[in-house]
């Protein structure tokens, strides 16, 4: 099995860095780097920050990170991340910042240090784009439920 080396920084004090909740665990768990509780009110979008900066070693090939949410916050809370999974380039540096939307039924406060998220490492590969005048045939060929399958 593969395993990618990242090089993570703080940036902040306070910062926590990522592990994995058990050994066979597809995501590392991120942390809010707050130094009080931070509030999503209803409705809302509050962005949370990591306090960290992620550096994937490319020895192996191009990396993209998804950053997901808790599951435990969308089903109990009904949080979930404002552009559905956050996407970071391999060529990102800034800090990770996750954009949260409540939609829940009562406003929730991250508290310094919680576990909110997951960033997950995936390997990935570059595109070369070409014009074509023509696609091959497929059987898919309409949008949204063309294959006519529940």
């Amino acid at each position: 099995m593969e395993r990618l080396n990242l090089q993570i920084k703080k940036l902040r004090p306070g910062a926590i860095l990522p592990e994995a909740a058990t050994r066979l665990s597809a995501g590392l768990d991120l942390h809010a780097c707050i130094d009080e509780p931070l509030t999503v009110p209803v409705g809302e979008i509050v962005t949370v920050p990591c306090g960290i900066a992620v550096c994937p070693d490319l020895s192996d090939g191009n990396v993209v990170m998804l950053v997901i949410i808790r599951s435990s916050l969308g089903r109990k809370h009904g949080l979930t991340l404002a552009n559905s999974v956050g996407v970071i380039d391999s060529d990102y540096r800034g800090e990770i910042l996750v954009p949260i939307i409540n939609h829940g039924s009562e406003d929730y406060s991250f508290q310094p240090g919680e576990r909110f998220a997951q960033l997950v490492p995936l390997f990935v590969p570059t595109c070369t784009v070409t014009e074509a005048e023509e696609l091959p045939d497929s059987e898919r060929t309409g949008g949204f439920g063309s294959t006519g399958k529940i």
